[in-house]
């Protein structure tokens, strides 16, 4: 089909040219003087485009006239001027081709306003709406900014595995992978399920980030990132939080803690420019629908050199505060997204790059510090999010990640492979996570998590 995208229609083409347009009805209205109007998008762009189809039209009174919201069509005709407030151009049809009906008593959206908690029942469907389509449309320009940013920079893309024996979080929240019958499950002389004859001979898991691996590769080809789904099996229910979700991981070599918040600060600034600079129209409507300060607080972030303090000083900080907090602020426990937010928003009012944070509370993989007790670690925290990158320096001196192991109950040998990065040839080297849909979610405004990705995964949710 030789059609042409709504985005274009209505602001590359000139009023007297014809065009081919297809998409999904939002709204019709029927007038008694055998005209009808069609609202129709395509998901090109936040706009929509009217077309006027004339009651002469052959398949007019037993088709078009029963059109109603949700219908699919493909529209011909010329472009003219449209006297309609709020849009330059519409299409007189010299063809309406009904596609696909839709049942205007069931259709689920309907052209009114709907809950975001109504429109997490109809997944499949919310796309459609001027909201979620926005939102996938900035995810897109995000997802593309992500790849160019590294490419840009002689970063190699590196597919991470999915299914993975290693727990790089160390925080036990891993979902199992099997192919076991589960009402049949083989068991060893002990009584214990026989993991040896699962279908890798061992447990596996999906994998909660692609760090260790991809140090691999930065320790083989200098800098590095990966850009692909990771799952947490932790059972917790707040706007902030998905079982499955997507990180942007960069891994480099010969690369201290330093050199790692630049390109984190770097990074982000680029996300948010790409954002302003592309989808003009989806964040007007983020700006106008959603958090009216969403626009002024990018080009904020931007224009602004983040904020870069210890741990050690942002406890002293909370510490100091006039305030009554749900977990109070003590040095050696990690930070509360309360604490998170006083700080971005209130203390400092831009984003804030937070270094060496107690040994105790970091994984293993951190470098420790000279005085024994901190790591090399880096948060980056953002207003209204709080944490939305996590990073570090990798311990590369093999004896100190050895005893770093040992220290946290881990068996080495597990981890030969990655023990053996430190025996051949190490180098310093360090990387951060970007959780993506936190970014897209700092982005648009968006109150919940599950709100930015296409199908959100949560304790006993996964519908679709």
């Amino acid at each position: 089909m030789d059609r042409t995208l709504i985005k274009y229609a209505l602001t590359n083409i000139p009023a007297g040219q014809a065009v081919t347009v297809a998409g999904w009805i939002r709204t019709t209205r029927h007038s008694k003087g055998g005209f009808s109007f069609l609202t129709i998008n395509d998901g090109s762009c936040m706009a929509s485009i009217q077309a006027v189809a004339d009651g002469k039209l052959a398949n007019y009174a037993d088709e078009l006239v029963h059109l109603s919201a949700g219908s699919s069509v493909v529209v011909t005709g010329a472009l003219a001027e449209s006297p309609a407030k709020g849009q330059t151009v519409e299409i007189q049809a010299s063809e309406v081709r009904v596609l696909g009906a839709s049942d205007a008593a069931t259709y689920p959206i309907q052209p009114k306003r709907h809950s975001f908690e109504y429109l997490r029942t109809q997944a499949h469907l919310r796309p459609r709406t001027n909201t979620f389509g926005a939102v996938a449309r900035v995810r897109s320009a995000l997802s593309f900014a992500v790849h160019e940013f590294f490419q840009q920079r002689g970063f190699l893309y590196v597919h991470t595995p999915i299914i993975t024996t290693s727990d790089c979080e160390g925080a036990g929240e891993l979902f199992r992978v099997t192919a076991m019958d589960l009402a049949d499950l083989p068991r060893d002389p002990a009584g214990n399920v026989d993991g040896e004859q699962d279908f890798f001979g061992r447990p596996t898991f999906l994998t909660v980030s692609g760090q260790l691996e991809g140090e691999t590769y930065a320790c083989a080809l200098g800098n590095i990132y990966t850009f692909g789904p990771t799952f947490r099996a932790e059972n917790s229910n707040t706007p902030r939080h998905l079982a499955e979700f997507w990180m942007v991981e960069p891994e480099m070599a010969f690369c201290d803690l330093a050199g790692d918040a630049d390109l984190a600060e770097e990074f982000l600034k680029f996300l948010f420019r790409v954002v302003l600079e592309r989808c003009g129209d989806d964040m007007k409507f983020f700006n106008d629908r959603i958090d009216k300060t969403v626009i002024e607080t990018l080009e904020h972030v931007t224009d602004s050199p983040f904020e870069r303090i210890t741990y050690t000083e942002a406890i002293d900080i909370l510490a100091a505060a006039d305030r009554s907090w749900d977990y109070p602020p003590r040095w050696g426990a990690d930070l509360q997204t309360e604490h998170e937010r006083f700080l971005a928003e209130e203390t400092f009012a831009k984003p804030v790059v937070i270094t060496d944070y107690p040994a105790q509370i970091k994984p293993f993989y951190m470098r420790l510090s000279d005085d024994g007790k901190t790591a090399a670690a880096m948060d980056v925290i953002v207003p209204r999010i709080g944490e939305i990158i996590g990073g570090a320096q990798r311990e590369e001196r093999l004896d100190v990640l050895e005893a770093q192991m040992k220290a946290q109950n881990m068996a080495p040998d597990d981890y030969w492979w990655y023990l053996d990065l430190r025996r051949y040839g190490t180098v310093p080297h360090a990387g951060f996570g970007l959780g993506f849909e936190r970014t897209v979610q700092f982005i648009t405004g968006m109150v919940n998590i599950r709100d930015v990705i296409a199908y959100p995964r949560t304790p006993r949710s996964a519908d679709f």
